[in-house]
C-alpha cells in the first residue's frame, strides 16, 4: 500500500500504474473501525484499484463540536486499511485541501433542509462543509465508484444529489450500517462512551426496531410511530436532537401509501458522544403483519437507492 499526501503524488501514483481497470474510493476521516472496513472490502471485491482518504475535514464541523478531540490514530489506521487490501492511502495535510485563499463551497438543497442539516441539529453549514470535500475529494481522485455506510443515510443521499446535478462520472453506492452484537451502530465517536452510557445508547436501535415494526404492522401514521419510538428512547432518559420519519428518496414528509419507502432517522447525545442511527423499511398496508416472512424487522439494513 502507498501513502500519499498530495493531489499530484494522488494522481501520479493511479495514472503511474496504480490505476488499472475500475478505481474504488472509501473517504473517511480516520478512526477505522469495522463499518469502515466493511466498505474497504467491498471496495476490494468490486474494484480492481481502492484508494482510501483519510482526512478530518474542519469544514463540517460546527462551533463547539469535537474537531480538536476527533480520533487520530494514522499508523493503526494505516495498518488496517492494508490489511484490508488498500492500494493508496491518500491522507493530505489540511493546507493541501484547503489552500490558502480557498473560497469555494459546494451547497446541496433539498435534502440537508432535514435531520443533520436543520438548524436545531448541526446546522447548513455541516452538508456545505461535507458537500465541498467529498466533491473535492472526487476530483483528486477521478474514482469509478465511491463507498459509503447507510448509517450516514442523509450524507450518502446528499453525495448522490451532488454527483447526479454535477453529471459527475462515478456510481455512489450505500452499503448496510455495521453493528456491534448488541445492536449499536459502529461509530468512531463510540469511544467516547463509559460503559453506562453505551448500555443508555442501545435504545437508539431499540427505538428504531420499534418503529419499524409498526410500519410494518401497517400504523395509521407518522405520529404513531414516532411517539413509539420516543418512548423507548425515553426508557433510558434520552432526548433525541432529531427523531424524524421521512421518504427514504428524498427526505420530504411521507405520503403514507402502502409500499412506500421511507426512512426513520435519530440523533441524540449519550454523554460525550452525539450518536445518530436509522432504519429503511417499507410501509404495509393496515392490518400488516410485523412476523411476516417479508419484514425486516430485527434484520440487518439494506442498502437503499437515494
Amino acid at each position: 500500500m502507498r501513502i500519499v499526501r498530495t493531489v499530484a503524488d494522488l494522481r501520479a501514483a493511479l495514472d503511474g500504474g496504480a490505476r488499472a481497470g475500475t478505481v474504488g474510493l472509501v473517504p473517511t476521516m480516520g478512526a477505522f473501525h469495522e463499518g469502515h472496513l466493511s466498505l474497504m472490502r467491498r471496495a476490494r471485491d468490486e474494484c480492481d484499484t481502492v484508494v482510501v482518504s483519510l482526512f478530518v475535514n474542519p469544514a463540517q464541523f460546527g462551533s463547539g463540536e469535537d474537531l480538536g478531540s476527533y480520533p487520530r490514530d494514522e499508523r493503526r489506521d494505516a495498518g488496517l486499511a492494508e490489511d484490508a487490501g488498500v492500494d493508496v492511502l491518500f491522507a493530505p495535510p489540511r493546507e493541501e485541501v484547503y489552500p490558502d485563499g480557498f473560497s469555494t463551497a459546494v451547497e446541496v438543497s433539498g435534502v440537508t433542509d432535514a435531520l443533520c442539516g436543520s438548524e436545531r441539529s448541526r446546522g447548513p453549514g455541516h452538508f456545505r462543509g461535507v458537500a465541498t470535500v467529498v466533491a473535492k475529494l472526487l476530483n483528486m481522485c477521478r474514482p469509478d465508484v465511491a463507498y459509503f455506510g447507510q448509517k450516514d443515510f442523509q450524507q450518502t443521499l446528499v453525495i448522490k444529489r451532488l454527483v447526479r446535478d454535477l453529471d459527475m462520472p462515478v456510481r455512489i453506492e450505500m452499503c448496510p450500517t455495521v453493528r456491534d452484537p448488541d445492536g449499536l451502530a459502529l461509530s468512531s465517536r463510540n469511544a467516547y462512551l463509559s460503559p453506562a452510557d453505551r448500555r443508555r445508547a442501545l435504545s437508539l436501535k431499540r427505538s428504531l426496531d420499534r418503529a419499524e415494526e409498526l410500519l410494518h404492522a401497517g400504523a395509521s401514521g407518522p405520529a404513531e410511530v414516532l411517539a413509539a419510538a420516543r418512548a423507548e428512547l425515553a426508557t433510558a432518559g434520552l432526548e433525541p436532537e432529531y427523531l424524524e420519519l421521512l421518504r427514504a428518496v428524498d427526505l420530504a414528509p411521507p405520503r403514507w401509501t402502502a409500499g412506500e419507502r421511507l426512512v426513520v432517522a435519530v440523533a441524540a447525545r449519550v454523554g460525550r458522544a452525539r450518536l445518530i442511527d436509522n432504519v429503511v423499511s417499507t410501509l404495509r398496508p393496515a392490518g400488516g403483519n410485523a412476523g411476516d416472512p417479508g419484514s425486516t424487522a430485527h434484520r440487518p439494513a439494506t442498502p437503499v437507492a437515494g
